[in-house]
């Protein structure tokens, strides 16, 4: 590294402008020197290593094949010179700007949207702006800073965070279950009512699954009645329509209020995580750092929803 002289970085760095810009004169202005400087800095560093760099003409420069290849590694370097100070500039400095949130609807109306005030007032230089839907946006190409999924995580390009189980489990209202019994294996769903979602963005019903000891038994049971919105179907459920699915941050305000109890608890199986995504380019932004640090605290583990509903489970209906 002692080898490595601050005059042939300033090499590196005027070469590095002078081929991107096209000539000497450019690359002096945007460095406020002057064109001989570049001139000369470019020269030594060919001298240092024996290399034409530039194919010279009045009007232009060319790069050689051997400037091209430096070229790629000098900017490389010159990228990770910028991270570094960027690193070291938000180290020091404190959440602020605005940082754009995607999540699901069910999870940004049921968990997200009441914490975010706690946030804000935690951070009230950072502002929030959320955009909530089942659609998987590609973060890097929208400029998302930071998206809350369920499901494991298959861009490489991204950061990822597990968060919590995204756990469904079976719903049916006190009244529904005094009337009709209480299933007490996932075949006894046969002989009652159900309530199942359907996917907006693809059509298909959803597929209950079911921890058999080992096995993973995952079917859809015939159903009257079909929704494709989650919360309608909690309403539904809690109406008495019959037994279905649910996740456990939907269903569990209608728990505490004694309008569900889930069923067939002990057969519930996480086929799902929910996770925290940002870009790596995201990784040193202060506001980015603090919502992610925030997201940890929002999903302890367990998270309160989930403890009501087992609570709830092992009570039994009452």
């Amino acid at each position: 590294m002692e080898q490595f002289s601050v005059e042939r970085l300033t090499g590196l760095i005027a070469f590095a402008r002078a081929a991107s810009l096209g000539s000497y004169t450019a690359a002096a202005r945007s460095l406020a020197v002057s064109p001989s400087a570049i001139s000369k800095s470019v020269q030594r560093l060919e001298q240092h290593f024996g290399l034409k760099l530039f194919s010279r003409t009045t009007r232009s420069l060319t790069l050689t094949p051997e400037g091209r290849d430096l070229l790629t590694r000098t900017q490389r370097l010159l990228r990770e010179a910028e991270d570094i100070e960027q690193a070291v500039a938000a180290a020091r400095s404190e959440p602020a700007g605005t940082i754009k949130i995607t999540a699901p609807l069910p999870v940004g109306v049921h968990i997200l949207a009441a914490a975010l005030p706690v946030f804000r007032k935690r951070f009230p230089k950072v502002s929030i702006d959320v955009r909530l839907s089942d659609r998987v946006v590609d973060l890097i190409e929208e400029g998302i800073d930071v998206a809350i999924r369920v499901g494991d995580p298959t861009d490489t390009r991204l950061i990822a965070r597990r968060l919590a189980p995204h756990r469904i489990c079976a719903f049916a209202s006190p009244a529904y279950l005094e009337e009709r019994g209480i299933p007490a294996h996932p075949s006894d769903l046969q002989n009652h009512d159900c309530v199942n979602f359907r996917y907006q963005s693809t059509g298909q019903e959803a597929v209950w699954p079911f921890r058999m000891g080992e096995r993973l038994l995952e079917f859809s049971p015939p159903s009257g009645l079909t929704i494709d919105l989650s919360d309608a179907v909690a309403a539904a459920l809690a109406a008495g329509a019959g037994v279905g699915i649910s996740a456990t941050y939907i269903a569990a305000p209608f728990v505490r209020r004694g309008e569900l109890v889930p069923v067939l608890f002990e057969y519930a199986h996480d086929r799902f995580q929910l996770h925290a995504l940002w870009p790596e380019s995201r990784r040193s932004n202060p506001a980015v750092k603090a919502f992610i640090a925030f997201l940890q605290e929002l999903f302890p583990s367990p998270t309160p929803w989930d403890a009501l509903v087992e609570r709830h489970a092992h009570a039994g209906v009452r």
